[in-house]
């Protein structure tokens, strides 16, 4: 890579990571974990800059972290949900408690998880969602449905077992 790709590369890294970051935690649930895969993805990303720097290199990435951590997921056949929240620099700017929110999307089956996280977190269109997941449509809106219904159903557990 030149000079000025490496420049590119490093801008893009310092602009995506702490969003990466924080979108591959709330699926994967561990913090350590989220970092590795980041690192790993941004490795693969790096040995193709060049080709993947004119187009949308953060959907390249995303798509890269989401296969990162099912093969990981295939690997070890288990899932650790934790409880800590990681460094500082990887929070957004606003209202959300973050570790509420891990423990939340903990509860749901991966593809829910994967779905919620992609459309409300990432922001990520229905279209570009199924496109990443590599599933239809209407796997996305039942997925999505389906996982905010438990969320909310969490939600109010919650609020109903703090009045008590």
């Amino acid at each position: 890579m030149s000079g000025q790709d490496d420049e590119e590369f490093v801008d893009f890294v310092r602009g995506a990571s702490p969003r990466l970051l924080k979108t591959v935690w709330f699926i994967c649930g561990d913090p350590v974990q989220a970092e590795e895969l980041v690192q790993a993805a941004l490795e693969r990303v790096y040995v193709r800059w060049a080709r993947i720097s004119e187009g949308d290199p953060l959907a390249y990435t995303r798509r890269i972290l989401l296969n990162l951590h099912i093969d990981d997921r295939r690997r070890s056949k288990r899932e650790t949900v934790v409880e800590a929240m990681p460094e500082s620099s990887t929070r957004d700017s606003g209202p959300e408690d973050a570790d509420h929110v891990v423990r939340l999307l903990g509860r749901l089956p991966l593809r829910e998880r994967q779905v919620v996280v992609m459309r409300h977190y990432a922001g990520l269109p229905e279209v570009e969602v199924a496109e990443l997941l590599g599933i239809s449509l209407g796997s996305v809106k039942s997925s999505a449905s389906r996982g905010l219904a438990k969320l909310r159903e969490s939600l109010e557990r919650e609020e109903n077992s703090h009045v008590r």
